[in-house]
């Protein structure tokens, strides 16, 4: 599955990230408000270059445990505010899995939701799997309410199934099959 060109939603433009996006990037990953809650600590320029050098080749999903990788911004132009993750799971299984983190300037305002749909759409459309699912920290509570927004059911809650930063996190898993996707769509129109 390989996008041509870049992503458009009512409000966001979702694009492959490019070398340009540096800043963007390293604002963004810098942030111990967007780290709170991933398996990485704030980052530094360099370490957030090495994570933009990762994303430049994580353009397209071919096979199993590709990752596509989608830089948002706002419609209108602006700064990298956003960045999706697509990751093929399982061909057999056709399962993916879905993951974002934006700007705290961005957050609230609803973009994570809308551009996760159009990711969520790629997966069920061009990539054909036939569930979508999403594993957050169970203390992100404003995570979960995207996913639950998505319309993604709340599958799992893993206690103290991982050991990040120090501490015992919960793990909880939420998901979609694509016809409860397919469903709530047409409900939306």
């Amino acid at each position: 599955m390989r996008i041509t060109g870049p992503l458009h939603t009512k409000r966001l433009l979702l694009r492959l990230f490019n070398r340009h996006d540096l800043e963007a990037v390293y604002d963004m990953q810098s942030r111990p408000e967007v780290a709170r809650y991933l398996y990485w600590a704030p980052r530094t320029r360099s370490q957030a270059a090495d994570s933009l050098q990762e994303k430049l080749r994580c353009q397209s999903i071919e096979v199993e445990g590709d990752i596509l990788n989608l830089a948002v911004e706002r419609a209108e132009g602006g700064p990298v505010i956003g960045d999706l993750m697509l990751r093929y799971v399982s061909a057999v299984h056709r399962q993916a899995e879905i993951g974002y983190i934006f700007h705290p300037d961005a957050q609230g305002q609803g973009f994570a939701t809308e551009a996760t749909a159009a990711v969520i759409d790629l997966a069920f459309g061009q990539l054909g799997v036939h569930r979508v699912f999403g594993q957050i920290d169970g203390r992100n509570v404003a995570s979960a309410r995207v996913l639950e927004r998505l319309g993604m059911r709340r599958e799992a809650h893993l206690v103290e199934n991982e050991w990040v930063k120090g501490e015992w996190t919960d793990e909880v898993i939420y998901g979609v099959l694509a016809h409860e996707w397919a469903k709530s769509r047409q409900s939306d129109t």
